[in-house]
């Protein structure tokens, strides 16, 4: 299992990948030791990716837009402004859902739009027994089985979305944001309003506001990576810097020169190097889709 140690906003971070590619699409995990010499707050970069965390330090989940503060990690829903995490002594496991993934696995989606809730208030008894195997080792090998266990066990057991539904979520990861909704609604041969409808319900975004968080994430990453904030808005999709200067402050609360020395950041190119939700989450082939 590799192990990296990577440094964090002023604190040295061990993160640990799983060896071996995850049995189960659109799930992607690492985990996180360290233990900084004084308490560290780290601010969230949205994501187009619902995050569990399960934390075995001291690290909490502070909601900035409810007040919310949520010890041990939460769920954290679709691009929700305003949250970060908080501590000194941390030991965490992190898991991205692609969104058509984490309708099964969790059992919600259009309830956690733009909010962090508790793991224990979406799988009861299921969330306390997995803390309890997880905390039972320190072995990032058997963490990470045990949760793919799990998810794969819930996904089985789950509502899956309509093929069309996973089939859009799929052409705006592709087209990295830059499809329009009348063009998805015509690839799956629904109207707007179905389409609109059936998505919100089961992704918890509707299509325009994933096309702009995919949007942003590409953006956002662009900008961590050192290109300029010129090249990033003429190459992402956005009609000018004043546009991408919006949706940084409005998805994430910072500008785009901020965004792109945010710490949240430093941790990516080794915890998330492999792909993202996958994109090849349809569960049959969306007969009239144009390819």
């Amino acid at each position: 299992m590799p192990v990296e140690s990577v440094r964090v906003a002023g604190a040295e971070v061990d993160v640990a990948v799983p060896a071996r590619p995850g049995r189960v699409a659109g799930v992607s995990m690492a985990g996180f030791r360290s233990r900084a010499k004084s308490p560290v707050e780290l601010p969230m970069v949205p994501y187009p990716a619902l995050t569990v965390f399960i934390d075995f330090g001291d690290v909490f989940l502070v909601d900035a837009a409810s007040g919310v503060r949520m010890p041990g990690g939460g769920v954290v829903g679709l691009g929700p402004a305003g949250v970060r995490g908080c501590g000194q002594e941390v030991d965490l496991l992190q898991v991205r859902l692609s969104p058509v993934v984490a309708h099964a696995v969790l059992g919600a989606s259009s309830e956690l739009d733009g909010t962090v809730v508790a793991l224990e208030e979406l799988w009861q008894r299921d969330a306390a027994r997995l803390r309890e195997q997880l905390h039972a080792t320190r072995s990032w090998d058997e963490r990470f089985a045990i949760a793919e266990t799990t998810l794969g066990r819930r996904l089985g057991e789950g509502r899956v979305v309509h093929p069309e539904v996973a089939f859009a979520w799929a052409r705006i990861m592709k087209s990295r944001g830059q499809i329009r909704v009348e063009r998805l609604a015509e690839e799956v041969g629904w109207s707007r309003k179905q389409l609109w409808s059936r998505f919100r319900s089961q992704i918890g975004l509707t299509p325009k506001r994933a096309a702009q968080l995919v949007r942003f994430d590409y953006a956002a990453h662009r900008l961590a990576r050192g290109d300029s904030a010129a090249s990033v808005s003429a190459e992402s999709g956005y009609v000018d810097q004043s546009h991408l200067h919006r949706d940084a402050r409005n998805f994430a609360g910072l500008t785009p020169t901020a965004l792109a020395v945010a710490p949240w950041f430093a941790v990516d190119p080794v915890a998330w190097a492999a792909p993202g939700p996958s994109e090849a989450l349809t569960p049959r082939r969306v007969r009239n889709a144009r390819r």
